[in-house]
């Protein structure tokens, strides 16, 4: 399940997130990856525990709390702190499936299952050529090149890649999830349910009996597939 979210960022903290980015330090983006990503990487990082990290992370988790649609789709247990990346000329990241256990930076070795990936963009598209997202799945293969403050939703199981940056700087926000509902399927059919759900409340009184049964259904679900 593929899910584009608009508007996470506002245009005034994309505008914020790209002033301290500009004035942080960058290093090489393979510090942070497995080794098989490692082959596959070529881009930059924003260092996960430096003060840019850690301000603007706190920043992006305030953006998803105001977030309805990030919460069904991902159905959130834990999030990694959000990191910083950027893709200049000549930069790619070849496919790869994200590690599927992920150490918590700042933790006593506390760790967490990467169950949804998440990409934030920080660029415009017309800022640049290539960059896209191409994510791979049972439906088929997806390029995603979204405006900057946008951001989708993808299983972390997925194999995905960017596409070489042939002009410009693609700037960005990644992270990981750990659902409460870590199978992709059941995860996607509560979210096709929820959507249902609000349809049905925009056409419907939320006493109605379809409304309140779908309702019901859905926590008796969630109630039966979520791990706390």
């Amino acid at each position: 399940m593929l899910v584009q979210i608009r508007q996470v960022l506002t245009r005034e903290e994309v505008a914020h997130c790209r002033r301290m980015l500009e004035a942080a330090a960058w290093v090489d983006g393979r510090q942070t990856a497995g080794e098989q990503s490692a082959k596959a990487k070529l881009n930059l990082q924003v260092p996960e525990n430096g003060p840019a990290s850690r301000e603007l992370g706190d920043l992006i988790l305030r953006a998803l709390g105001r977030t309805p649609l990030f919460s069904s789709a991902a159905l959130p247990l834990r999030v990694y702190p959000p990191m910083f990346n950027r893709y200049d000329t000549g930069m790619k990241f070849g496919a790869h499936v994200d590690n599927a256990i992920r150490y918590v930076p700042g933790t006593n070795g506390f760790r967490m299952r990467a169950d949804v990936s998440s990409t934030l963009f920080l660029t415009d598209p017309e800022d640049y050529d290539g960059g896209e997202l191409v994510v791979e799945d049972t439906y088929g293969t997806h390029a995603v090149k979204l405006p900057a403050g946008d951001m989708v939703v993808y299983p972390a199981t997925s194999l995905h890649r960017v596409n070489e940056i042939t002009r410009g700087s693609r700037w960005g926000c990644f992270f990981w999830t750990q659902s409460m509902v870590k199978d992709d399927g059941q995860r996607a059919f509560l979210y096709d349910m929820d959507m249902a759900i609000i349809g049905l409340r925009q056409a419907l009184p939320d006493d109605h009996p379809s409304v309140l049964a779908l309702t019901a259904s859905y926590h008796n679900l969630l109630r039966r597939w979520a791990e706390m």
